[in-house]
């Protein structure tokens, strides 16, 4: 039942989680919401750990788990906020769900994919070149287009080195170092890519960011690793077909972004794509570390 409760949180939070940052983008940077989330988030998550009783990662496993958290939260994580500023909500969550095909790519050597396997991945291309063909009524900014499709891809190598190096810790441990990492990079990073804020602070954005950190951080994140552990990679990985439905529904109905036919068919394509390379036997990708959208 635990299990059920975190995979139902990872679903729907992080499905609602592009919308929160479609409300924070027209105020706070890409990195401004980096530094801003992952200050608030990581104090929060490394008290928890201390309440608990965690032990603190071997000396050899700290290196690994900055290092993961710097791709999924300081690197992986802005590029999904920059998108945003010219990609609708729900079209950056689509394209955030070709993690799983980026996962099972990067894992073909250890996990070889059968022919079902090599079809999905065609069938996520074609998904892709569906969302981003020209219409009248114009297409995907192409910048927005390459951060999220390169988010996802660095989301999975960041997953698979985490599974592969991280053996210790406990986990709101090991979550709060890595939010501490991602803080610590969109402090720096920040003042060299504009700044904190683009616009004067609102209620709204900083209810925004406030519910990405304690929410789509915290609570989410935790839930997600804990799932990791107790679950197959193939089920677990099936969040990634509600998150963006979460999202265009959200999106559509509070954010009015615009979701028509063509989109449709690409998100329908890509979830299937990814159905494809997910629901197939697996022998040899246990947990895994995601990216907190």
């Amino acid at each position: 039942m635990l299990a059920w409760l975190a995979y139902l949180t990872v679903s729907l939070v992080w499905g609602s989680t592009y919308f929160a940052i479609a409300l924070g983008v027209p105020v706070f940077t890409p990195y401004g919401i980096v530094a801003t989330r992952f200050t608030l988030a990581a104090p929060v998550a490394l008290l928890l750990g201390r309440f608990r009783g965690e032990p603190w990662p071997a000396r050899r496993d700290l290196v690994p788990v900055a290092l993961v958290g710097a791709l999924l939260l300081g690197c992986s994580n802005p590029l999904v906020s920059f998108s945003e500023l010219t990609l609708a909500s729900g079209i950056a969550a689509v394209l955030a769900s070709l993690m799983p095909l980026w996962l099972a790519l990067f894992s073909v050597r250890r996990e070889p994919l059968r022919p079902k396997g090599w079809m999905g991945l065609v069938l996520g291309v074609v998904g892709v070149a569906l969302l981003a063909w020209p219409t009248r009524a114009g297409s995907l900014h192409p910048v927005g287009l390459a951060a999220m499709l390169a988010a996802p891809m660095i989301l999975a190598w960041g997953t698979l080195l985490g599974k592969r190096r991280i053996r210790g810790g406990g986990l709101f441990t090991t979550v709060g170092i890595q939010m501490a990492t991602a803080a610590l990079i969109g402090w720096i990073a920040a003042p060299l890519t504009g700044g904190f804020l683009r616009a004067p602070l609102t209620l709204r954005a900083t209810l925004a960011v406030a519910y990405l950190a304690l929410v789509g951080s915290v609570l989410a994140f935790s839930a997600f690793l804990y799932l990791s552990k107790v679950w197959p990679p193939a089920k677990m990985g099936t969040y990634a077909y509600l998150n963006p439905l979460v999202a265009v529904l959200l999106g559509t109905l509070l954010g009015h972004e615009p979701f028509g036919a063509r989109s449709l068919a690409g998100m329908l394509v890509i979830l299937g794509a990814v159905a494809l390379v997910q629901l197939r036997p697996t022998t040899s990708l246990p947990d895994t570390q995601p990216e907190v959208p």
